[in-house]
């Protein structure tokens, strides 16, 4: 930050302080208390799930393939049979890491297709925003995969890694890394200055991820859409859900996010990035009243702090949280995954109307 005479000043999280000027909670170690299975779908409530999963076919790291899916689904008061309300997919593959190489929807869809050469990051989200403003303000399950591209590609290398640990040493070597851990200090409030993750030599950072068991539960077989269909080898999956419903005047959320990866050898996934949000939100006006976090998996003992902050958007309309959360909780005021789950429930006061 600087102020008006350019000078620098130091951010409250580089100074150990919450945006209220309270010291930031300390913690021993990074949180590794998986989630478990999903919640079984509640009566008379609105389901969301998505998923992005990316593998190597050809076995390059530079080369990876994407395949997302996103559906809708209500779930009846009596507790019946799913109805699907909306449903999107995407293929494609990132041409050099973050670039999107070639893309496609299906249904094909021009305006999709026009994404290809885009880089995955904040750019890809304006090119996203000026191609399919309408499913924006629409909350089209569609909307929300193409957003989630942005994260995906930057940590799905995580998930290569899994499968070929000495990826990053070799880069560093060779001088193909794209980053460093130096590089990483103020991007987030996991990566704040002064963070134990920034310890370690570039390409050595020791990040906590936890084994986790599948996100669809078995008692409730239609709770998830189908992943997609992945080689066996390494793979990498972003997956989301969002519930629903009503009580009285007021809409309840709950939410989960994960960022995990296959592992050689065996069936199991391990996951590096998981939330659980619930929240409440006013039916007639949308603006968001309560907000609470647990984390599940993170990979360093800072990153939780970042639930702290989150505070800083109750009461902001719902349908704002996109931009909101980009402005209140940007780099070490946040966690830039916490983040895009915070910003994911701007499209639940739309699919609460079809409640």
């Amino acid at each position: 930050m600087t102020n008006a005479d350019n000078m620098t000043i130091p951010e409250p999280a580089a100074l150990g302080l919450d945006l209220w000027g309270n010291k930031l909670p300390v913690y021993e170690r990074a949180p590794s208390n998986p989630l478990g299975h999903s919640p079984a779908r509640r009566p008379g409530s609105i389901r969301r799930t998505m998923s992005v999963d990316v593998d190597w076919p050809d076995e390059n790291p530079l080369a990876a393939r994407f395949q997302g899916r996103a559906r809708d689904i209500y779930t009846p008061a009596d507790g019946g049979d799913a109805v699907l309300i909306a449903k999107d997919e995407i293929v494609g593959r990132f041409a050099d890491r973050r670039t999107i190489g070639e893309i496609a929807s299906i249904p094909p869809r021009a305006d999709v297709a026009s994404l290809a050469g885009e880089r995955a990051g904040s750019n890809l989200r304006s090119a996203i925003d000026r191609a399919l403003h309408r499913e924006k303000l629409e909350g089209a399950p569609l909307y929300l995969l193409l957003d989630d591209l942005a994260g995906a590609s930057l940590v799905c290398m995580w998930g290569w890694a899994r499968w070929h640990p000495n990826y990053m040493q070799e880069q560093i070597r060779q001088g193909g890394a794209q980053f460093s851990i130096g590089s990483m200090e103020g991007v987030c409030i996991g990566f704040r200055p002064g963070s134990h993750a920034l310890d370690h030599r570039p390409g050595e950072a020791v990040t906590n991820s936890s084994h986790v068991l599948p996100l669809p539960n078995p008692e409730d077989p239609q709770g998830w859409h189908d992943f997609a269909v992945t080689t066996g080898g390494a793979g990498f999956r972003r997956a989301r859900l969002i519930d629903i419903w009503r009580e009285s005047d007021v809409i309840r959320v709950e939410s989960i996010f994960q960022d995990s990866a296959s592992l050689p050898g065996t069936t199991m996934r391990e996951a590096i990035h998981e939330y659980r949000l619930s929240g409440t939100a006013d039916a007639a006006t949308g603006q968001l009243l309560t907000l609470d976090a647990t984390a599940g998996s993170l990979p360093h003992a800072e990153c939780p702090a970042a639930m702290v902050n989150m505070n800083v958007i109750v009461g902001t309309p719902m349908g704002e949280l996109r931009e909101t959360v980009l402005d209140r909780l940007k780099r070490t005021a946040g966690c830039t995954h916490l983040n895009d789950m915070i910003r994911s429930l701007a499209e639940v006061p739309v699919l609460a109307g079809r409640l």
